[in-house]
Formats: structure tokens, C-alpha cells, sequence
């Protein structure tokens, strides 16, 4: 199927269509241009340091069209995910105020300090990280708790100056202390994608997976069996999708680019 017959885009935000807060040339054309065509945008993220809420503020800040259904994060997909397969159980969770309120409100026993009958650990992309959090985790780790569940696997978080820790980093440092590795969440598993076309009523065929990060969003697609573009205007190099086995069905600049060819 052409790129001028896709209909539902799923869309990564950071190093896809803006970095940090400068939104690229492009952007408001091509989102126009999906809703002119009677498609649908979902912007779907592995960020799980902002609640949707505050991703609708700042889209909202930038120039563009978002409510609380355009979006799908790694941390509604955890939710999912410990609900489906702990439901009851205690975790403690490492990350920012805004993922443990989402945890909290979605009904999840949390915590953020050390007691008993903690039967998991969840992290996440944590930009409140301290050592107390560090420790803490390391100390239920090393005595062995029953689950270990990160949101996503993302190495680093673009920012205008560059790049900072995301989860992969912090799950990474916390290998390299306890010898321990979690079950990561989010892209590029397909479990995000999947439910966003079965909720939206898509098909495959009808849907295109648009990303900056050949080992995340590249990769969600080629596992959910739907086509792919993998932009150059992220964190992402033309080497990143000659060394990898899940390529992008098609590569380009950046959003503009996409746009000129929907």
C-alpha cells in the first residue's frame, strides 16, 4: 500500500516532530494534512516521566491540536500490563511524581519506600532520580523480589543541548549493581500498536509507524507487521537502519518530508 493511502499515524514525539520545545518545519502541515485526508494522528510515546495531561499542555503550548485521546504512553501500557498480570500485588515504583500518581490512580498498590510485602519493582524514565531511590531498589533486587518491570528501553531522552538518561540507562546502571535485568515495556514491543489500532478500528495495511529510533519505534512497528518510517531528524543515524534487522520500510529527513509524500 502507498504512503498516500495510510490513514492512521502513529507518531513519536521527541526527535519526530519537536525536540524539546522547538517544533520542526513541517509538523502543523503534516497533521493538517492527516485530518484534511480523513485519517487519524496518535502519538505514541515511551516517555513515562509526564502524565498525558501534561504531554496535552505542552502539545497544546506548541501550536498543536491534542486532547487526552490522541495519546498512548509506555506508562498506560504498563498499567495494562500489571493490572492483566499482578493485579493485587505491591510494587515499589522509581520515577517521577507524575508516573506515581498515574500508577496510583489506576488503582496499583505503590509505594516509594521500603516495607513489607513488596512483591515487585517498577521503574521508569526518571528525571527526580536521588540515591535514596537507587538504593532502595538495589536492596529489594539483590534480596529478590518477584517482579522487575521497566516501562521502556530507551538509552537516552533527546533534549535541545543533546541527550539525557532515559529508563534503558537507568536499568542498565542497576544491571551493572545487582546483576538483575527487567521486563521492559513500550516500544519495541508490538502490545502498544496493537491496542492502538484495535481500539481506533485501523488495519495494518492502513497504518504507519513514524519514529527517530530504529531499536524503539522502528522496531514496535516491524513487530506489529505494519509499515514504517524511520526520520532522520532524532536521535537516529542512516547506520542505525543499515545495522539492524528490523528496517524501516521507508527513511527520510524529517516530517516535511513525510508530509510532501502523504
Amino acid at each position: 500500500m502507498k504512503l498516500e493511502n495510510k490513514k492512521f499515524f502513529l507518531l513519536d514525539m521527541d526527535g519526530t516532530i519537536y525536540l524539546d520545545n522547538d517544533v520542526f518545519d513541517g509538523t502543523y502541515d503534516f497533521l493538517d494534512k492527516v485530518i484534511e485526508k480523513g485519517g487519524k494522528y496518535l502519538f505514541v510515546t515511551n516517555n513515562s516521566s509526564k502524565s498525558v495531561d501534561a504531554y496535552v499542555e505542552k502539545l497544546t503550548r506548541l501550536g498543536i491540536k491534542a486532547d487526552i485521546d490522541s495519546f498512548l504512553t509506555s506508562t498506560d501500557a504498563t498499567i495494562l500490563y500489571l493490572k492483566a498480570n499482578y493485579p493485587g500485588k505491591r510494587f515499589y515504583a522509581m520515577g517521577t511524581a507524575s508516573f506515581i500518581k498515574q500508577l496510583v490512580d489506576a488503582g496499583i498498590d505503590v509505594v516509594t519506600d521500603l516495607c513489607d510485602n513488596i512483591f515487585g519493582i517498577v521503574i521508569s524514565n526518571d528525571n527526580e532520580l536521588t540515591f535514596k531511590k537507587l538504593d532502595d531498589v538495589c536492596r529489594l533486587l539483590t534480596n529478590g523480589v518477584e517482579a522487575y518491570i521497566a516501562t521502556n528501553p530507551d538509552w537516552v531522552c533527546p533534549t535541545a543541548f543533546g541527550y539525557v538518561p532515559d529508563c534503558g540507562s537507568f536499568a542498565w546502571m542497576l544491571e551493572k549493581a545487582t546483576g538483575k535485568k527487567p521486563h521492559f515495556i513500550g516500544k519495541p514491543r508490538p502490545e502498544m500498536l496493537t491496542l492502538a489500532m484495535e481500539k481506533y478500528g485501523y488495519t495494518k495495511e492502513e497504518s504507519l509507524m513514524v519514529g527517530d529510533r530504529v531499536y524503539t519505534d522502528i522496531a514496535s512497528g516491524y513487530n506489529a507487521g505494519i509499515d514504517t518510517v524511520f526520520v532522520l531528524s532524532g536521535e537516529g543515524t542512516l547506520e542505525d537502519a543499515e545495522n539492524t534487522d528490523t528496517k524501516p520500510t521507508y527513511i527520510m529527513q524529517n516530517i516535511r518530508e513525510l508530509y510532501n509524500n502523504i
